[in-house]
């Protein structure tokens, strides 16, 4: 079963008069005032609710009312904080999904081997993609995105354009290497990728009747970029 991913609330701050946000004494930033605080649970315990509506019934059939009778606040409050469904959507992927891309996609330290970045790619994108709710948002994209060009547009400019363009990177840099054999394959970074796209669709459609260990698939994946690895 997909594991949840919550939004976490901000900490909360030293109270001073009214509610007012609290200086330090040594001159540092000023703390949230509990305003703030509250505004900010809201606003994350709505960007929850929509992750748990839009995977549960998709983008077309999710409704505001349901967001905001999960979430626990009144249908307004949603529109202090978005415009629309859209606006939570996006906010959702940006919270959701562009962290872990940025992350993923970390530049090897000087010296280091490109398969041993891809490594640990995979096997962050199996536990924070793959095995969480960040998979039911791929898979509602990859569902409805022809349906709602602006929702795929949206997911393109943020993650994949973003994931792409990093991995082309890591691929250059092992062609500079040596590590990669053949060029070309910097002009088709979408081949590193496939099989965790492959991992993504198959968790949600058949990973109940065919379990697929999807760190080994990707392992092989890179034997087939990189070379087996040799055994010591």
């Amino acid at each position: 079963m997909a594991k949840t991913v919550a939004a976490t609330p901000a900490g909360r701050p030293v109270a001073g008069k009214a509610g007012s946000a609290v200086s330090t004494k040594t001159g540092g930033a000023a703390k949230p005032s509990n305003r703030t605080v509250r505004a900010a649970e809201r606003r994350a315990a709505i960007i929850a609710a929509g992750l748990d509506e839009f995977t549960a019934r998709g983008f077309a059939a999710t409704r505001l009312d349901d967001v905001a009778r999960r979430a626990g606040v009144a249908k307004g409050t949603i529109y202090l904080h978005f415009k629309d469904k859209e606006a939570l959507f996006q906010e959702l992927v940006r919270t959701a999904l562009v962290p872990v891309i940025g992350n993923l996609m970390a530049a090897p330290a000087a010296g280091g081997s490109v398969r041993d970045v891809l490594e640990r790619f995979a096997g962050t994108f199996v536990r924070e993609v793959a095995e969480t709710k960040r998979g039911d948002i791929v898979r509602l994209i990859m569902a409805e995105g022809a349906r709602f060009p602006s929702l795929a547009d949206f997911y393109f400019r943020e993650v994949v354009s973003r994931g792409l363009a990093g991995m082309r990177k890591l691929i250059e840099y092992g062609i500079a290497r040596g590590e990669i054999r053949n060029a070309r394959l910097a002009d088709f970074p979408q081949i590193v990728v496939a099989p965790a796209m492959v991992a993504v669709m198959w968790q949600g459609l058949f990973g109940r009747h065919a379990p697929l260990d999807a760190m080994a698939m990707l392992k092989v994946h890179l034997d087939l970029i990189f070379g087996e690895r040799s055994v010591s």
